[in-house]
């Protein structure tokens, strides 16, 4: 079921297009500022691949390096989550499909791929850093007094 609720979820799915950028940092910005008892993860439409700047720009902002290599849908343990967070249009799509026999509530909160930012490091770096603040925006409006516990 898609919803605009703004119901308290006690599992949260992160997806994208790959698990190698936007939803990780997603999963780890929000393990770090979500009550430690709401089960976070994140999956990939497709397999991809860990990319570097991503465990940069979480550990200048003091947040630990990805836990886990980059996994699809497929991969995960548990399937059923409250709440499925989609940042890229084929994760939206993925997920609206996988919820036609599910009731999981799907919000789609479109995020930039910084990975296609081009020029100097420090440009790059920028992208990245902007997907990151974004995403930690996003998580503590969404979730409120929640994300107040570990950040």
């Amino acid at each position: 079921m898609v919803t605009g609720e703004r119901a308290r979820p006690k599992s949260i799915l992160f997806l994208c297009g790959m698990n190698a950028i936007r939803s990780p940092m997603a999963e780890t910005i929000a393990r770090k500022m979500l009550d430690r008892g709401i089960f976070v993860s994140s999956a990939g439409v497709r397999a991809g691949e860990r990319d570097p700047f991503v465990d940069a720009v979480l550990n200048e902002a003091g947040l630990p390096e990805v836990a886990h290599a980059p996994r699809t849908l497929d991969d995960l343990e548990d399937d059923y989550f409250d709440l499925i967070v989609t940042l890229a249009p084929e994760a939206h799509h993925a997920a609206l499909e996988l919820t036609r026999s599910m009731s999981i509530d799907v919000e789609y909160w479109p995020t930039a791929d910084p990975s296609v930012a081009t020029g100097t490091r420090e440009q790059i770096m920028a992208a990245y850093r902007d997907v990151r603040d974004r995403l930690a925006a996003q998580i503590g409006r969404r979730f409120g007094n929640d994300a107040d516990h570990g950040a």
